[in-house]
Parts: C-alpha cells; structure tokens; sequence
C-alpha cells in the first residue's frame, strides 16, 4: 500500500480558483500526483477526453479549465481518482469512468474523511459499490444467510459475492468458498468432453476464476484451491452435500432447473451462506420456461432470511456503452 494511504486527501491536495474559470489542483505529494495523472499523462488524457474538458498538468498541479459547474465535476472525479490510488495503489480505466460517475462522486466525496461499512477491503484491492443497489447488495451478502440476486451482465453479481466471500475466509468466519455454475453449455453431459474432470469443467468456470485472480495473488489462489480452502465445481456435484462454515455461491442460476436451485439451497448447513445469481435474460436451457431463477425469487422473497436483489442496466459497471446495450435490448423485449 502507499505510504501516503493513512493520510487524508484534504491533506495532500489543495484547490485554487482563478477569476478567468480556471481551477488549479495542487498536489502536496509527488506519489499521489503521479498515480493520477499516470505515466505520460495517460489518465489525465482519457479523463480529459471523456468529460470533453481542458486538462494541464504544470509541475505539481492538474489545472482544470471549464465551466465553474464543469471545473467542481472535474475537481471531484480527480478526488475520487486520488481516494482510488491512494485505497489501490493505481487507477484502471474504468475507475477513470466510474470518476465521474455522478453516485459514485457524491458517495466519494461525502465519505472522504470518514471510514465506509460498504468497501469491500481485499488483498489487492478494496472494491466500492458502484451504485445504491450494489450497496444494498453488499449489505445483503453480509447480513443473510441466503441471497438471490437477478439482472444483467456487467452488474456486479458475481465479482461482489466473490469479494465479500473472500474477505470472510481471510478474516476466518468461514473455513470455505464454493463456487458453482451449470455446465448447460456442454448440457452436464461432461463425459463426453476430453481430458480429466478439471480440464472438462475449468472453461464453464472461467469467470469464477477470474474474479478469484483480479482480487488476490494468482499463486495464493492456487494454493488455497489445492488444500480445499476454495472450491470451484459445476452444479451437478452439490447434490448430497451439507455445506458447513461455508459461502457458497452458484453462478448463472438462470440455466439451473427449479430442481437444482432448490437442491443448491438445501446444502446450508451451519454457519453458512448461500447466492443465486443470474441473468434472466441470458437463459440457454432449451426450454427457457425451465428456468427455477424467477421462481425462487417469487416462492423465498417473503422470508426475512432470505435477501432478494434485482439489478438493471443502471447498475452496469463495464464500458458506459454495455449499459446502453442492456437498455436497448431490455426496452425491445417490452415492447
């Protein structure tokens, strides 16, 4: 982490307002202004290039001119930006985008000086609910002992529950993650597949993986996958288990049967945790109709255990054009 990460950001940056609607942003450390800007300016140029405003960086200062109401939105995205660094020691480009998004600067901003209940604290980085829904999402995964959850891709369903999960086996409130999805794709019929059962399931659980990798060390992943801490399995292979101390999470639930959802919800056992996610667009059975993700929902909503979190495009997290994507295609099955 670096070592300006105790400090507060009121004490590294400063802000000068000019009479010609110009703002400079003066940074008191070195570390954090290279962190924002990036090398070669590169974060500089692509938050200039999506807000559509003039940046300048000029020695220890990003000068920003615009509008007054253009220069506070830049003035907080490059807040949020520092916070982002300073929280993950670097800035991806979607945290660039994120920066001016108008919830997340709100909920950045206000949050400055004080600690948030809702970051999500991981090895390798801490991970922020990206809207109200999320947050209550997050809220849920701490809280009940089963969640369901439903919406689009891009949402945050599965990289959340991940992130919590993992945060739990760190912190030793559980003993294990188990993360499952269908293998609809190749129709459960995995033994018609080449290679031994790994090789014959790893490209059905790929996304699972790539949550594990983009929040913690790719070697201790793979040593916590060989000695059981996490465990990573289609669907089929819960049937006749109790899981204990565990948090379990099935992946992609929309392409699971109403029988295999209620037999993935009555693994629980003891001090453990069960999430449905899916994507009730996305449905691959054959007959759609046999989709148990709406089902459950509607049959466990009522239970005060049991959370129930509907997601839209609103909450998508990639490209700002995946969102729009969602929404178009949403609006076109209404009609």
């Amino acid at each position: 982490m670096s070592n300006i990460a105790y400090k507060k950001i009121n004490q590294n940056l400063k802000f000068v307002y000019s009479e010609n609607n110009t703002l400079s942003v003066i940074f008191h450390n070195n570390e954090l202004l290279m962190g924002v800007v990036g090398e070669f300016n590169v974060n500089l140029k692509e938050l200039e290039k999506i807000s559509n405003t003039y940046l300048y960086s000029r020695g220890n200062s990003i000068l920003i001119k615009s509008s007054p109401d253009k220069n506070e939105i830049i003035k907080n995205a490059i807040q949020f930006l520092a916070s982002q660094f300073i929280n993950n020691g670097s800035i991806e480009k979607k945290d660039i985008i994120s920066s001016l998004d108008k919830f997340m600067i709100e909920e950045k901003v206000k949050n400055l000086n004080k600690n948030v209940s809702d970051i999500i604290k991981t090895p390798k980085k801490s991970v922020i609910p990206r809207s109200e829904r999320q947050k209550e999402y997050v809220r849920a995964l701490r809280q009940s002992d089963i969640i369901i959850s439903a919406g689009p891709a891009g949402t945050g369903k599965t990289f959340l529950a991940v992130a919590v999960a993992l945060t739990m086996l760190l912190e030793k409130k559980i003993e294990r993650i188990i993360l499952s999805r269908p293998a609809v794709e190749a129709g459960e019929r995995l033994g018609f597949l080449p290679g031994d059962m790994k090789e014959k399931v790893d490209p059905y659980l790929r996304p699972l993986y790539d949550s594990l990798y983009d929040l913690f060390d790719f070697e201790k992943i793979q040593r916590m996958i060989e000695v059981g801490d996490i465990e990573i399995a289609p669907l089929a292979f819960m049937r006749g288990r109790t899981l204990k101390n565990s948090f379990a999470i099935l992946d992609e639930a929309q392409n699971a049967t109403d029988t295999q959802i209620k037999m993935f919800l009555t693994r629980i056992g003891e001090n453990s945790k069960i999430v449905i996610n899916g994507d009730p667009s996305q449905i691959d059975l054959p007959n759609k109709k046999l989709s148990g993700l709406d089902r459950s929902k509607k049959l466990l909503e009522h239970l005060n255990e049991i959370s129930v979190v509907d997601f839209d495009h609103s909450d998508v997290v990639r490209h700002p054009l995946v969102s729009k994507i969602v929404k178009a295609y949403t609006d076109k099955e209404n009609d």
